[in-house]
């Protein structure tokens, strides 16, 4: 079964994540890397939308146990290969030539809130899932590039506040803080509302292309230049006894 496929609706594209908690590892970033080139490719795409057909998950964030075995195996190279796939699923989202938005329809916690942050919108549900960053609570610090995008979706202040507690929110918080556009009542409203909001973009593809590479260009090069040097070795906290 694919972990993901995507479909179009008129002139918005809508990736759908299709494996449960949508744990993320090398297999999920090379097929997200896939969707996001072909949807690129597709000149008639307008906009782009991130859910997931999970009752209950939008993303849980990196897969442990596929870490912790190559980890525990020294397979180090396939956990560097899925991380800096991540970063590029993430400039992707955010360099796209059209808008990119997040449909949270359950929980996202970790890099699954993250992926929502690299999307230029939000919406999420208010009936069903949290929104957390738990890496303080699981030893993994945040790359210096995720720290520069995430500021772009979430106020600084409470981006601190977020990260350094590991606490969870759900809908109606983030979106009094503006991190989420809409807090919607259901799956239903959630994918009413994310697509409504895609087809009113009818930009050029090639303006809205070059804006972004200005507006995201400090952050770009905080990812080319400073994560690839980041050390793996906090992760070895996911290494079982």
């Amino acid at each position: 079964m694919s972990i993901l496929s995507w479909t179009k609706d008129e002139r918005v594209a809508i990736i759908t994540m299709s494996n449960g908690e949508n744990r993320q590892n090398l297999e999920f970033a090379t097929a997200m890397n896939k969707a996001l080139d072909e949807i690129t490719a597709d000149v008639s795409a307008q906009a782009l939308i991130l859910t997931s057909s999970d009752e209950k998950n939008f993303s849980q964030g990196v897969d442990v146990q596929w870490t912790a075995a190559r980890l525990q195996n020294k397979e180090l190279q396939q956990i560097k290969d899925f991380l800096y796939g991540m970063n590029e699923v993430f400039k992707k989202l955010m360099l796209a030539p059209m808008p990119t938005i997040a449909a949270i329809n359950g929980h996202a916690y970790g890099n699954g809130a993250i992926i929502a942050c690299a999307c230029d919108f939000r919406f999420m549900r208010s009936d069903r899932g949290f929104f957390c960053f738990p890496e303080v609570n699981v030893g993994i610090p945040f790359f210096n590039g995720m720290n520069a995008f995430v500021k772009k979706a979430i106020p600084y202040y409470k981006f601190v506040e977020m990260q350094f507690t590991g606490n969870r929110y759900i809908a109606p918080e983030l979106e009094q803080h503006h991190i989420i556009r809409k807090a919607c009542a259901s799956r239903e409203e959630l994918m009413t509302e994310a697509v409504s909001f895609a087809k009113t973009f009818q930009k050029k593809r090639g303006i809205l292309g070059e804006m972004k590479k200005r507006m995201y260009r400090d952050i770009i090069e905080i990812m080319d230049t400073l994560d690839p040097s980041a050390s793996i070795e906090p992760l070895t906290i996911m290494i079982p006894d």
